[in-house]
């Protein structure tokens, strides 16, 4: 049922195939009670979706992440058929995975704020002297991530690391070729055996004073020097398939509505464009 003051149409996310939700580095289902996807599932279902939340290693691996989610995939599958996979950040070329190996499970792939080519924070940290702290830290933090969220995964910070990298991603991108364009910032094919392709991203990093997180996000840009980015990836480096958008004036933590619900009032609000994707989904016939 809608709320009183929304109208949005019951059924506007009534796609074919449920929604399936892949988080990305340091992710996680719930934790604590707050959801990694704050308040973007409920709306979601709200307005027709089924929405099913997955939950791989917070650190790894793309291909260790892919096949932690494959089981999750074919279980959800069983029941509907195939499915639509939504990833944000590093659950982008997660999602890409499972597209190669099992394409007969996937109705769509739509791809927020991943970096798809790599990312000039994880090329700085890896190899650097700064890596082996960094790499302790992290497998620290996601080990208690995945303890306070269930999830039951190793960690593996630095294999994280090398597949966020431009090196690591090119290796990948050659694996998984489907949906990446054939040229700098430009799109991919909207298509390829039987599966839709679409990404979006955004190019904000500053954009609430009252987000703590905020913070963090100017710090991690200034690898990027003068190119556009959402904190943690570049903005041409977020195309993949069809590029919806790749400016929103989001950084890399408001294009999942963290810190809880906390982006700018001068952009629309990030679960709305959640709403739009699984609205375009239904009209594709997904």
């Amino acid at each position: 049922m809608a709320w009183w003051w929304d109208n949005t149409p019951s059924d506007y996310t009534d796609t074919r195939y449920p929604v399936v939700l892949v988080h990305g580095m340091f992710g996680f289902d719930s934790l604590a009670g707050v959801d990694y996807w704050y308040g973007i599932a409920e709306d979601l279902r709200r307005h027709g979706a089924d929405v099913y939340t997955t939950q791989v290693p917070a650190l790894d691996s793309t291909v260790a992440r892919g096949e932690a989610l494959l089981s999750q995939i074919q279980a959800i599958a069983a029941v509907h058929g195939k499915v639509n996979l939504i990833g944000h950040s590093h659950g982008g070329p997660t999602a890409r995975y499972i597209a190669r190996v099992r394409p007969d499970l996937v109705a769509s792939v739509t791809s927020v704020g991943s970096p798809h080519t790599g990312s000039p924070v994880a090329d700085l940290i890896y190899g650097s002297p700064a890596e082996g702290l960094a790499a302790s830290l992290g497998n620290a933090l996601a080990g208690l991530i995945d303890l306070l969220s269930g999830g039951g995964y190793n960690q593996d910070m630095r294999a994280s690391l090398y597949s966020l990298t431009t090196e690591g991603s090119a290796e990948f991108n050659r694996f998984a070729p489907a949906g990446m364009p054939s040229s700098s910032c430009s799109e991919g094919a909207y298509s390829a055996n039987g599966i839709r392709f679409y990404s979006w991203g955004g190019t904000g990093v500053l954009t609430n004073v009252l987000d703590p997180s905020d913070a963090l996000m100017g710090t991690t840009s200034l690898a990027f020097g003068f190119s556009a980015n959402d904190g943690l990836v570049g903005r041409c480096s977020s195309h993949f398939g069809r590029v919806i958008r790749d400016d929103y004036f989001m950084n890399h933590l408001d294009e999942v509505n963290q810190t809880l619900g906390l982006h700018s009032l001068f952009e629309t609000d990030p679960k709305t464009v959640y709403l739009q994707q699984a609205n375009r989904l239904k009209n594709a016939g997904l």
